[in-house]
């Protein structure tokens, strides 16, 4: 079975006006995605979903007109093989380009669903995994920066749901975050898991300045305080607190970066994402790395069906799985797009789905309501 075309869909949705949630990124205005498709020479599709970091438009033209003609022709089920033509031909001679490990990501996630299909088996099965429960934070984006009072109802909704995890944006500014946290907290109590994110925009004052209070209020973790490649930060503000740990890694590629946060010692959960990181093959041999040295993997997960579905796969077939991070952003008609296959149980939890592959029923005909829009998906204040 040969691959015979690959072909990347970008799409876009503008949120409505004034619907917009802030975080240390920005303010969100529109979500996008790009869709792989892969076809082989049996007639089996495959579909994955690469992230598409600031420029869906530049990681659908790489996908299409670079790596593709790299991959057109060989063996549809050999994964290894069509990484390490594209690592060795894009991602090893320049660097570890995020653009390339994107676009990477997609098109093997679609490889690992048509091996599931070839092999009638849901991914988790064909993984070695079974399909067990996975606990679930309520995340995506969500619960930003507003007043706390309506950051508490949002986040009461969420545990009304049966959520028993969420995670709270960070990164406003020290004296606003730890109003927000502290009421959150006094509003839900001690039995749901308070989870928190900076979204890179601490500085290491604002980390010594909010981190007690994140001791106090048990918060599971603190990610991303600070970009993704400034290690020496991590590494101090690793040693301010013992209780809660530093997370990050749906910004790092690859096992390569993966390997320098082992070696910086400093972030203590990773939450690698499939459609970022390298995709189903890469997530596994980063899962396998982290697991040697007993860190818990809590993925990172992306916009639509199918990344969500490939995550939940993935966390149900590795050893070390943490929490399954859940969207409910009030507008991401993306989630949804292919069935809503990620619902909470009463014991906070989520399955993967049960059909061949990714176990997801795609509908292309969806995508012409959502036709690619340029420009940036957040507004930034400086």
């Amino acid at each position: 079975m040969k691959i015979t075309s690959i072909t990347a869909i970008p799409v876009s949705y503008r949120l409505p006006e004034g619907r917009t949630v802030t975080m240390g990124i920005g303010s969100t205005l529109k979500r996008d995605a790009v869709i792989v498709r892969v076809q082989t020479s049996e007639g089996l599709t495959g579909y994955g979903e690469a992230h598409p970091g600031r420029s869906p438009g530049a990681i659908a033209s790489l996908i299409q007109n670079t790596l593709a003609p790299l991959l057109v022709g060989m063996k549809a089920t050999d994964v290894v093989g069509a990484w390490q033509r594209v690592h060795r031909m894009q991602l090893s001679s320049h660097g570890v380009g995020s653009g390339a490990a994107l676009a990477l990501s997609g098109i093997d996630m679609a490889l690992w669903d048509i091996r599931g299909k070839a092999a009638g088996m849901p991914l988790y099965a064909l993984l070695g995994g079974s399909r067990r429960r996975l606990p679930a934070y309520a995340g995506g984006i969500a619960l930003g920066y507003q007043p706390k009072e309506s950051l508490a109802d949002e986040a009461a909704e969420y545990v009304a749901r049966g959520y028993r995890a969420l995670k709270l944006r960070i990164g406003d500014n020290p004296r606003d975050d730890i109003a927000r946290v502290l009421h959150v907290r006094q509003t839900l109590g001690d039995e749901v898991d308070i989870l928190t994110d900076a979204n890179t925009a601490y500085t290491l004052a604002d980390v010594r300045r909010v981190l007690p209070l994140l001791e106090d209020i048990r918060a599971g973790w603190l990610e991303e305080p600070f970009a993704c490649n400034d290690f020496a930060s991590y590494r101090e503000a690793a040693a301010i607190s013992r209780l809660v740990p530093i997370a990050a890694g749906e910004n790092h590629y690859t096992r390569f970066e993966f390997a320098q946060l082992l070696e910086a010692g400093a972030v203590k959960v990773w939450q690698p994402d499939l459609s970022k990181c390298g995709g189903i093959t890469e997530g596994l041999r980063i899962a396998a790395i982290a697991s040697a040295w007993r860190i818990p993997i809590h993925a990172h997960s992306s916009a639509t069906t199918i990344n969500h579905a490939a995550t939940m796969h993935f966390l149900a077939a590795i050893e070390n799985a943490g929490y399954y991070e859940a969207c409910v952003s009030k507008f991401n008609p993306f989630r949804d797009l292919f069935g809503d296959i990620a619902r909470i149980g009463s014991d906070g939890c989520v399955q993967p789905p049960e059909g061949p592959g990714l176990g997801i029923e795609v509908n292309e005909s969806v995508f012409a309501k959502y036709p690619l829009i340029d420009g940036p998906g957040y507004v930034v204040k400086f």
